[in-house]
């Protein structure tokens, strides 16, 4: 699994964005795993749910 900063993260979001399609990614902020970035398609197996444009959330919601 890899892993990148929180700085490296935003600086670098296309190469996440490949990363996380072939291998989870862990994002880690002051040294400290905060989030994991992975695949569509992995995190539906995980969860069993299936992700659709609808599940967007609008500039409003964030």
């Amino acid at each position: 699994m890899k892993a990148m900063s929180a700085r490296e993260a935003k600086h670098h979001f296309g190469q996440l964005i490949d990363d996380a399609r072939a291998e989870a990614v862990v994002v880690e902020k002051h040294g400290r795993p905060v989030v994991v970035v992975l695949a569509v398609e992995e995190y539906e197996r995980l969860t069993g749910r299936t992700v659709s444009p609808s599940n967007k959330i609008s500039k409003d919601e964030q």
